[in-house]
């Protein structure tokens, strides 16, 4: 019993404690930059395929929200919700795929198993963009609209952070993250990258919402 008691108070002893990390994006005049995807590397921590589905809903003749990040395998749906109806596509390396014609849900979701960027369209509606970041981490997120981003139970160890944006010129160097027990780290980091409108509706015709 001893025995088994002192393996237990080894396994609480050799797991790493939590960390904590928060970011701050900004763009070259230092305004708050939304829809960064912020990805930490580290090959012991890939990603697993989310239990609950994703979505990405089509709205007002526009695709919400603009971009998205799931964890490598995560099933995606894209429930149309105008009157109209959509043709989603996307003809992106990482995933392939048609939605034809629709209303409403589509009869199944789609999965996403490759790592990548994926970038959505609508056939029918030129102006609809979207992208999905597929990560192959399982510790990555989207800046909200202050342009910050929280992680919370990381381990301590290394990481490579990796950033990326729609609206980059040039991929945003990557750059080495070391976490320690019980840490809580901030970062400020500014992109040389310049906003611009998010894509609009196109002007509404006969049957459109």
């Amino acid at each position: 019993m001893l025995n088994a008691f002192f393996f237990i108070l080894l396994a609480f002893a050799v797991q790493p404690l939590a960390a904590e990390l928060s970011i701050k994006i900004t763009d070259t005049e230092q305004n708050p930059l939304p829809y960064t995807v912020i990805e930490l590397v580290n090959s012991q921590y890939p990603a697993t395929a989310d239990a609950e589905l994703a979505q990405v809903v089509q709205q007002g003749l526009t695709f919400q929200p603009f971009v998205s990040v799931i964890r490598q395998g995560t099933a995606v749906e894209f429930p149309n919700l105008d009157k109209t109806r959509h043709h989603v596509y996307s003809f992106s390396k990482a995933k392939t795929f048609e939605l034809h014609l629709y209303a409403g849900k589509p009869k199944a979701p789609v999965v996403f198993d490759q790592a990548g960027i994926v970038t959505l369209g609508c056939n029918i509606h030129d102006t609809m963009l979207a992208y999905l970041y597929v990560s192959a981490s399982r510790y990555s997120a989207v800046t909200d609209a202050n342009g910050e981003a929280k992680f919370t139970d990381l381990p301590a160890t290394d990481f490579q952070l990796s950033l990326w944006h729609p609206w980059q010129q040039q991929p945003a160097p990557t750059q080495q993250l070391k976490l320690t027990n019980d840490s809580i780290k901030t970062l400020d980091i500014k992109l040389d990258i310049k906003q611009q409108p998010l894509p609009k509706a196109p002007k509404r015709g006969f049957g459109d919402n």
